[in-house]
């Protein structure tokens, strides 16, 4: 059978899996629709300014000196959020990362596609997930994102450079210092171009050391620069 056939087959078993309706509010949608309707796309909370200029972290005294990024690694120069994580993006990306929706990626690209670190050349490289993790889920959430994006932007992709050297536990229930020391040494990388422009995906940026180990990882390994994007950015605690 042609290829083309193929992909018109499999495109309407599709039509018959996925549901008829938006997984967050279950209004009705069409198969070629995504699996989350316009209105509960337009509760995301973008990002507001000012923000560092380093981290994207949204302070009114990001003049001051931001603490979020300090301890950084030099070549770790960008990261930027498209939405906060409040309860309508966390739903998002609690079917993304674990309800096997990946396709929940595709409108979360839509608008991680605007943000600054892709609007120039570079490589693309998703933050790798737990092997265990992998099993468990089927997919790299991350992956999935960073397909998706490579698609809209046309930049190149690559999974499989940067890989998890040990396994971690999770993140979630860790204060920033623990999270820190989780993930150090955590992952190893294949040889890069000199001075290649790389940006890192992920899903939720929280204190941002899995993307500083990443980004430092990737510069041992060759990188000049390191970007990264993340859907959604937890809010900070508040003392």
């Amino acid at each position: 059978m042609p290829f083309a056939e193929l992909v018109a087959l499999a495109r309407r078993a599709e039509a018959w899996i996925l549901p008829g309706e938006c997984l967050q509010c279950q209004s009705a949608v069409g198969p070629g629709d995504p699996l989350i309707c316009a209105p509960c796309q337009s509760r995301w909370r973008p990002l507001p300014e000012p923000q560092c200029a380093r981290c994207g972290q949204p302070s009114p005294g990001v003049a001051d000196g931001c603490r979020v990024c300090t301890a950084w690694p030099d070549g770790f120069t960008r990261s930027r959020s498209a939405v906060w994580l409040d309860e309508a993006a966390r739903v998002a990306v609690h079917h993304l990362k674990y309800g096997g929706w990946w396709r929940v990626a595709e409108p979360l690209a839509r608008i991680v596609a605007r943000l600054e670190p892709l609007a120039s050349p570079g490589l693309l490289i998703p933050v790798p997930l737990a092997r265990h993790r992998a099993r468990m889920r089927g997919y790299n959430q991350a992956e999935r994102l960073a397909a998706a994006l490579a698609i809209r932007t046309g930049l190149p992709i690559s999974s499989d450079l940067l890989a998890r050297s040990r396994e971690t536990p999770t993140q979630t229930a860790l204060p920033p210092e623990a999270r820190r020391a989780n993930v150090a040494g955590a992952f190893e990388c294949g040889a890069l171009p000199t001075g290649a422009r790389v940006v890192l995906i992920d899903d939720v940026f929280t204190t941002g050391a899995t993307l500083a180990e990443a980004a430092a990882t990737l510069v041992e390994a060759g990188a000049g620069t390191v970007e990264a994007v993340t859907f959604a950015r937890a809010r900070p605690p508040v003392h």
